[in-house]
Formats: C-alpha cells, structure tokens, sequence
C-alpha cells in the first residue's frame, strides 16, 4: 500500500490541483461553500497520504526529515480546521517535489546521454568473410568488426582497413572530428562521420574507455563531498531543532497556527539540495568536455590548488622526441651505432625509440645480461662488449672518464636543450646524442589561462638534464624547473611543498609517476584514455590534451563558488522567513511554502548553469574551429 502511494505521487498531485481549483471555483464562482470545504478536505487528505508516507518511513530509521514537519503541519492546519491552508501546503510540496526530481534529471543528463551513446549491437565477420549483425554483448576480443558512415564504433580496437573521421566528444570531448587510419586506436561510442573502417576488437563490455567513462561519472555524482556530509549531518539535527522550536512558540503564544507555521517555513529543503545539485552538475559539465573528476571531494581540493607541479616528457612536450645532435668519438661509427641500437630496440622508452629511428639500417646483435639503472640508462652485454647507454651519472657509475672534449659537447648540448644520451663500450666513451622533445602545441596559452584562475606557482621536475628542463621551463614561462630527478625526488619534492602550506596538484602520464600522483593533493593524468592513467589519478584529462587543463581548473572554482551561493541563497531564504512570520501580518504557512519551494527550484537552476560552463579559451574557439582541419 504504501510503495502504491509513493508510486503514484505524480498522479495524487494532479487529483490535488484538480481538487483545490475546483474547491475555488465552488466559493467565488457557484458561491457553494460546502462544496469548498469538501473539495479542500478531500486534496488535503488525498494530498498528505505520500508526505504521511515518507515521513513515517524516516521515523522508522530515527530520522526528522522535512516529510515529518509537513505532516505535522499538515495535520495540525487540518485540526483546528484551516482546510484551506492544509490542501494548498500539501498541493504546493507535491508540486515543488514534481518539479525538483525534473529539473534535477536535467543536471545528470551528461549521464543519460553518455548511457544513450553506448553503442548496442555490431557487425562481425564471420568465417566464410561477410559481416552480420550481433548483439554487443556477443562481441569477444580479436573479432573483426566492420564500422560504416554515421555507425557508432562498438567496441575499443585498432583500425585494420580503412580510413574516416571520427567524432570523439564522446571520450575527449572534442567535437571535431580526428582522422583515423590504419593501426589507429578507436574508442567504443564514438561515430564514424565518414569512411568505412574494419576494425580488431581489442577491449569489449566493461572493459572499453567508454564502459569505464560512465563507470567513473556514476561513482563521482553518487559520491559525497565533506560539505555535503556537514549538510546532512547538520539537517539531522536542525529538523528536530525546528520541531522543537515550534513546541516552544505553541506552550509560549498557545497558538497552533503560528507553530506549525514555523514547521513549514523552517524546512532546510533548498540547503539540503544545493551542494549536491551543483557537484552532479559539475562532474556532468567535466564528463562532457573530456574531463573526468573521480568524485565531490575532488572538485573541493581541485578548486583551491595554487601549485601545479608538471612532469615534462608527454606533459608539457609532445613525448615523440627525436635526434637533434650527434658526436662520435671514435673511428669505428658504425660499430658503435649498431651496438646502440642493438640495445635501445629492446627498450620503449621515447628517448629509445628516437634513437632507433634515427639509426638506420643498423645490424642488430643478440643483447644479453642487460641490467636497467632507474634514474640512469641500462647496460647490456653486445657481441661480447659491455655497452652503457645513459646519462652522465651512469658513467660516473661505470667509472668512465669523459675528458674535456666530452664535457664541452655535454655542456653545449645541454645549453641547446637537448637530453643527453651517452654511449660508452667497455668503459670508454664512444658516442654522444642530443634528443629534443616539441613543446606541446597550445601548451603555453593553457599555462597563461591557469595563471589567469589564480594557480601562482607552475613546476616542472624531470629525470631529464637541467639545461633541457631551464629550456622548456623558459620557453613555457614557468615558475621553477628541477631536472635530474628520480621518482623519489619528485616525491620528495612534493611533500617539501605541501609542508610549506602549499596545495599540489601533479600533471603527469599516471605511469612513470604514480607515487608523485598519490602523494599530490590533486593528482592529474594526461590518460589517452588508459587503464593506468583511469585508475591511478584523481582527475583524468582524456585524449591527454593540456587544453582540458585550465577547463578542469576553472569549473572546480565555478562549481565551489556555486555551492557557496546555493547555501547562501538556502539559509538566507529560511531566515526571512522565519523573521516574516514573527514581524509581519502577510506570512502563513501556504505563501512559506511556496516560497520555500521556490527557493528549492532557484538553487537548482542556479546549479544547473554550471552544465554550460566553458573556460575562457573554449568559448573563444567554439565558434572558429573547421570541420576537417588540414
């Protein structure tokens, strides 16, 4: 019985309204007062049995909820016969809980249209080579799977065949369309605009970006920040408050009316609401604009960062370095080349692969006993040699002396901004290479916008050399640069700065530097959308772009600012109340309800503007960006 109420509350709000109006037209226009009285007992009754339900499942887990203070209202406005007001309160909270639960959905519609974009159903290849249609459940890794014009991609894979466009907001919340051809990665609910792609399923159900996106948005909006656990333990108490308020007007005044009055315009209903309407709309905002915010609390730490320290390869350079420099310093050339890439094309680290790619065709050995130096190189055994590739603090390690010539190349390709890599063959150096890394395109607008939102001081620490650090740390504007750090450095550093009152947030790859994003206040991956980055970071700026950055800054500082008017706006509205109904003739319990209600849908909508937040850069650029960029 009482789930058929609750259930059917939509349908006993209409039969209320219905009620109450012609209870109105029965007085003033037929000028029946009996058919007035029973119109308005009848909605009052039909009016305050969900509310009567409600509150009554609260008290049964020892809760005064706002449902509770209504029906006492109720009741007592019904008791000493004020039908009118007990019919129009209990019409008007039904009303304002109608309009609350549909304004609200709008707040999680980033949600709804992430569910809305999954896609349902693929096309498969079959043994004898044709493709047919199969539910996306039936869908297993290393399918091949055919993906036509405006079809949305099923599944996480690789492009085997085919080119197109395709519209990735869904993941990056960019809305221009990025080329994809063959060996591209395609992300699970995004459209293929134009083209025809076959595709391997490499990542299928819960597993794809996409299926962990909405995972990740689900658990932030149903997340609780600290302001809003202070709310609902101060609503705790404040409802019982209100009800012992009005105990105390009722034995001092002896007035019922003005009592339960107080009951009414005392509801916290608009305080309750504000804080958690204005996180679900911030997280919803970040969802659609590439930005994932694992949680309330985050937005809160987000919002009050004012150092932001940056890892440099694939943060604040484009992470595809390549061979700038080279000396040779000794006769054999080749030789050395061959051993070097021997060695570096076991390794995929950038620096690595820039190296390979600049030795070509290059006679490969058999590399044994290779030992890796965190923070320094590696050294393997190459045709019966003993190869060290690394930094200058590797040779020092193997006791290789590097004689003047040596250390002016160093000093000269570190002034070009070079990182270093040095080759020595049975102890002797043979070779030296400078790498250079791009600064990452829109890197240095991005870094003034965060400047502009009030982050005073930005930090770049690297394991590269300090003259490539100071190069990129000038040519970016930014506040200090460290180089020569290992993982534990960084660390430290971190902790350095959080002990001087600081509050950190680390921009990195969310894999070479997970203990400097665990340590950090906020910690930020440049995540292209992998495992390690989703699962290892505070925030998430997928398809790694920097420009999500001053985004992700700017609408933690919105949502936070937006919290504080929705109180704002809450207690202020309860307190003009409770102040009207003590000195002034106009208030009664049916205009506190409207405007209690009222006050509800404000703080709503007022969070519900956050949804249509850009950064500044963004709204600039809405408007100017082609359709199929060169």
């Amino acid at each position: 019985m009482q789930k058929t109420i609750v259930s059917n509350k939509k349908a006993i709000t209409l039969v209320s309204g219905i009620l109450i109006l012609s209870g109105f037209f029965s007085r003033f226009v037929l000028r029946n007062m009996t058919v007035f009285e029973w119109a308005l007992i009848a909605a009052s009754f039909i009016g305050v049995a969900p509310i009567a339900v409600q509150a009554y499942q609260a008290l049964k887990v020892k809760v005064v909820s706002i449902d509770v203070l209504v029906t006492i209202a109720v009741t007592g406005a019904f008791l000493i016969r004020n039908f009118e007001e007990s019919a129009i309160v209990t019409f008007l909270f039904l009303l304002g809980h109608y309009l609350e639960q549909r304004t609200l959905n709008k707040t999680r519609s980033a949600i709804k249209e992430l569910t809305e974009m999954a896609p349902e159903s693929a096309l498969v290849q079959t043994a004898g080579g044709s493709f047919e249609e199969v539910d996306i459940d039936e869908v297993d890794e290393g399918d091949i799977l055919l993906v036509k014009t405006g079809a949305k991609v099923p599944v996480d894979g690789t492009v085997l065949v085919g080119s197109g466009y395709i519209n990735e907001a869904s993941i990056t919340g960019e809305s221009v369309p990025a080329p994809k051809s063959v060996d591209a990665s395609v992300y699970a609910g995004t459209i293929l605009e134009n083209g025809t792609i076959q595709m391997r399923a490499d990542r299928v159900g819960e597993d794809t970006t996409f299926g962990k996106i909405i995972e990740l948005v689900e658990e932030a909006q149903d997340s609780k920040s600290e302001a809003e656990r202070f709310i609902d333990r101060f609503s705790k108490y404040y409802t019982p408050v209100v009800l012992l308020l009005s105990l105390v007007v009722l034995l001092i005044s002896q007035n019922l009316e003005l009592a339960i009055t107080i009951l009414v315009l005392g509801c916290p209903g608009a305080l309750v609401i504000g804080v958690p309407v204005s996180n679900v709309a911030g997280i919803g905002n970040g969802a659609r604009n590439g930005v994932l915010l694992k949680g309330s609390e985050v937005i809160h730490d987000l919002s009050r960062v004012d150092t932001i320290v940056f890892d440099k390869t694939g943060t604040l350079t484009a992470g595809s370095p390549t061979v700038a420099e080279t000396e040779i310093y000794v006769s054999d050339h080749q030789m050395v080349l061959n051993y070097l890439s021997s060695v570096e094309l076991e390794s995929d680290h950038p620096l690595a692969q820039a190296i390979v790619a600049e030795i070509k065709d290059a006679h490969h050995y058999r590399v044994e006993d290779t030992e890796v130096v965190r923070g320094g190189g590696v050294i393997s055994t190459v045709d019966g040699h003993r190869i060290a590739v690394g930094n200058v603090s590797l040779m020092d390690r193997e006791d290789v002396l590097l004689d003047e010539q040596v250390l002016r190349d160093v000093r000269q390709f570190e002034k070009n901004g070079n990182s270093l890599v040095l080759t020595a063959v049975d102890g002797q150096v043979a070779l030296l290479m400078g790498i250079r890394d791009k600064v990452r395109r829109g890197v240095k607008d991005s870094l003034e916008e965060l400047k502009q939102l009030g982050v005073k001081n930005l930090v770049v620490l690297s394991g590269d050399n300090q003259g490539t650090v100071d190069s990129v740390a000038g040519e970016l504007g930014l506040t200090e640069a460290h180089g020569h750090m290992l993982p534990e450095d960084k660390s430290a550093y971190i902790r350095k700065i959080q002990e001087a009152g600081q509050i950190v947030a680390f921009v990195g790859d969310g894999v070479n530097d997970s203990p400097s994003l665990a340590l950090a206040d906020i910690g930020i991956a440049m995540g292209n959308g992998t495992d390690v980055a989703i699962e290892t970071s505070d925030v998430v700026l997928m398809n790694s772009d920097f420009s999500h950055l001053p985004h992700a800054i700017g609408l933690t500082k919105a949502t936070s600012n937006n919290m504080i008017q929705n109180i704002m706006i809450a207690v202020g509205v309860v307190l003009v109340l409770l102040t009207s109904v003590f000195f002034s003739d106009w208030m009664n319990m049916s205009i506190g309800m409207l405007v209690h209600e009222a006050s509800i849908l404000v703080v709503i909508f007022n969070g519900m503007r956050l949804l249509n937040y850009q950064s500044q850069k963004r709204e600039k650029t809405a408007n100017t960006v082609s359709l199929y960029p060169d």
